[in-house]
């Protein structure tokens, strides 16, 4: 179970963060072994005053439509499962937003499962975060 963070510009449309959103959940289940109904997403839109970043630091030149993903995740994955991740959701945004490869940022941290509790102030037990 990954929980997202999805960082836009606050001129992002909701149709847009819809289909960003949907294209994130479809590639995490099918590249990051994600079931289909572990969708946990928060999607902020901050001003450009709140969104503070070097715009060429390790990428060509970042634009304002740049977009952060932070993903905290239960499990770990393999470097093959986190460079299909990575390479398929920058891929996908390009084809089907035309977003730019440089304004796509991902970040992934890792726990484990007894750092979640999904309800009732349980700690979650099972293995498949």
């Amino acid at each position: 179970m990954p929980l997202t963070r999805i960082t836009l510009n606050d001129q992002t449309s909701e149709a847009r963060i819809a289909q960003i959103s949907d294209i994130l959940h479809r590639t995490l289940v099918e590249t990051f072994d994600v079931p289909a109904h572990d969708r946990f997403q928060i999607v902020e839109k901050l001003p450009a005053a709140q969104r503070i970043y070097d715009p060429h630091y390790l990428s060509g030149r970042r634009s304002d439509d740049f977009i952060l993903f932070t993903l905290l995740a239960g499990k770990p994955r393999s470097a093959a499962q986190k460079s299909a991740f990575y390479r398929t959701l920058t891929q996908r945004l390009a084809a089907q937003l035309a977003v730019r490869p440089d304004d796509v940022m991902v970040v992934i941290q890792f726990n484990t499962a007894g750092d979640w509790s999904f309800s009732k102030g349980e700690i979650f037990v099972g293995e498949t975060l």
